[in-house]
Parts: C-alpha cells; structure tokens; sequence
C-alpha cells in the first residue's frame, strides 16, 4: 500500500499539499501528487508570491487581463483564481468519494484584512462566490479580528480554513467560532466544513531561540520539543470539545468534524529529522499539509505510527517546563500571529510590485 494511502487508511490523516503552481496544473504535477494519496491542497500569499514572481507561466494571461484594462491587483486575483479553479477540478472526485470531508483547495484573502473584521468578511464572501465550488476552503487568519468572521462566514454556509494558529488558547477560540457559526445555520449542517491550521515549526524556531538565550543544560534539554507538544495538546483539546453536548447536538443535524490541520511542518532546524513533524503528529481526523520537498522526505523514509495521542502527560511536562523557565508561550503565540500576518501582507505587496513591473514593462 502506498505510504500516503497507509496514512489515511490506517492512522485517519489525510495527508494535504502545501504548494500550488501553474506549471505543476498544465504538466500533470499535481495530478500525480493526488495519484499518490494527496487529499488536499493549501496556498498562501507567500506560495503565490513564489509562483507567479518566478515563472513565465502566468505571462500570457496577465499580459491579457492588462490589455483588457484590468488593473494589477485585479489581474492577480484572476491568476489566482484560475489555478486555485483548475486545482479544484483535480481534487473534485476526492471530495466526492470522501463525501466532502477531503479534496479541499484553500485560498487565502486579502492578507492586508487580518486585522479587520468587516473587510474580511466582505472580501471572503466575494471569494468565495466568484469561485462557487462545493470543495473550496476559504483562509481566513485566526486572529482576534478574524473570529468574528469565521463564525459569519460558518453562519452563511461557507467552509473555512483558519489560518495561523500559534496557541491553544486561541485554538480553543476558533473552535467556539466555528460551533457558534453552524448553531446560527437553519436546518442540516453536512454541506459546511472547516479545518483549523494549527502551525508547529515556527513555535519551534522561536522557543528554541529563547532556550538558547537561557543557555542552561535545563534549557538546552528542552530544545525540538515544544511545538509538537503543542500540537498534542491541541489534539487533546479537539478530542474534548468535540465530544461535548453541544457538539453532539450539531452532529445530530449532520456537522462535520472541524479537524485539526498541522500547517508549517518542514522543519527549519537541519539538526532534527526532516519529517519530524509528520512523525509525531499522526493521528485519527487530523490533516497535514506538507511543502513538496517534506511530503518526499515523508514518503521515503517517515515513520507510519499513531503519535498524537502517545503522551498527552509528557506534552504537558515539556511545556510546564517551558513556561517554568520564564519562556511565556501565549507571548510566543502573539509574536508569532504578528509575524505571520506581516509576512503574507509583504508576500502579497511584493508580488503586487513585480507584477507591476511587468505591467508597465507591456505597456511601454
């Protein structure tokens, strides 16, 4: 049985793609990712940014929607739309044989929205009804500002994906947004879905540098440890809340499980093993989106074994431990949210500035 089939058969994750380019749609690229048991595809503005910044691919549309009148902002989001469109139709039978719990394609809004609640919500809403296909997942930032959006877009019968989550507090946040958008639905609940990226390296990078600060062996111990205890602790959390009276009342009417999706797992440090966040995460109604390169690694030589549920008494350990030694992990949360937010906000304006570039370059 192939690796990724074993995942999802054997161990319950579905095993999700976190890159998208045009080149990987026309050759046949992606369409061999799913033959060989991908069932989803995530983007984000940096994704794109690399995309489109770093081929030809896109020319001969941009340079048609620029000669059309379109502006550069509008032509990229027809650039985005066309791929995230053809991605769509690739995982389409996915999505059906799965009865809508896979084959997802997720896009992103306006990054520069995070931080605005009205904004978001308006810009997810025309996103999601110029795309209108049954197997789209709409990113939307987990950020304070972002709930709110979260539980309208729910509310409205639209599938979300919440994006950057650094903490299980705010995890705890989303899922009670996600509960409180299907509580407003009128009738059956079965066409709407969501996933939760709870995101594990970039919490690894950051309390491994503050560890290192701290410099003492105590410290140093606990080094490549935090962000899959993290994730742990999170799929404990998932376990409980999805388990509660209130979620058996919305089953009942036929919701779907928001499972938790584990987003940003290569791992930054060479010293660890290239799919140690793939290894330690696997478990029953989770996702991992996986770059290209870790999903290869992954298939080669990772480690097929239930692990997100071996030790919730040790995750808890690792991070008292953390904590204990003056390293305030919601602190770590709120820095990382920021930094996250900013990176795609300059992803996006930077592929704004190439693109005019090339825009002005066609009209002169």
């Amino acid at each position: 049985m192939p690796v990724l089939t074993e995942l999802f058969e054997k161990h319950g994750q579905s095993p999700w793609l976190d890159n998208l380019k045009r080149e990987w749609i026309v050759s046949g690229e992606l369409h061999n990712w799913v033959q060989k048991g991908v069932r989803g595809l995530t983007s984000n503005p940096s994704i794109f940014e690399k995309a489109i910044s770093d081929s030809e691919a896109y020319d001969n549309q941009f340079g048609s929607l620029i000669k059309e009148g379109h502006s550069v902002e509008e032509a990229y989001w027809q650039l985005v739309q066309r791929d995230i469109s053809d991605a769509l139709e690739i995982l389409n039978p996915i999505h059906e044989s799965s009865n809508g719990v896979d084959g997802y394609v997720s896009v992103e809004v306006d990054p520069r929205l995070a931080r605005n609640t009205r904004a978001t919500i308006d810009a997810a809403r025309t996103l999601d009804n110029q795309i209108n296909r049954p197997n789209l997942y709409i990113k939307i930032p987990g950020t304070s500002e972002g709930l709110p959006a979260i539980t309208q877009m729910i509310s409205e019968g639209r599938s979300i994906n919440v994006t950057l989550l650094f903490s299980i507090q705010r995890y705890a946040e989303v899922i009670d947004a996600y509960m409180s958008g299907l509580e407003l639905v009128d009738g059956d609940l079965s066409h709407i879905s969501s996933v939760a990226s709870f995101f594990i390296s970039r919490t690894e990078t950051e309390v491994d540098s503050r560890l290192d600060q701290i410099g003492s062996e105590a410290a140093i111990n606990l080094k490549g440890q935090t962000a899959v205890a993290q994730g742990q602790l999170a799929y404990k959390l998932f376990l409980s809340e999805f388990d509660s009276d209130r979620w058996l009342a919305l089953k009942a009417r036929g919701a779907q499980l928001q499972r938790p999706l584990w987003a940003s797992t290569s791992t930054k440090n060479p010293k660890y093993p290239d799919t140690m966040y793939v290894d330690e995460l696997i478990g029953p109604n989770t996702v991992n989106t996986l770059p290209d390169n870790t999903l290869a690694a992954f298939i080669d030589h990772g480690t097929l074994s239930r692990s997100v549920d071996s030790s919730f008494d040790n995750a808890e350990t690792v991070l008292r431990s953390v904590e204990a030694l003056g390293i305030d992990l919601r602190e770590v949360a709120d820095k990382l949210e920021d930094e996250g937010v900013k990176a795609f906000e300059t992803s996006f304006k930077n592929l704004l500035t190439t693109l005019q570039e090339k825009a002005d370059s066609l009209i002169s």
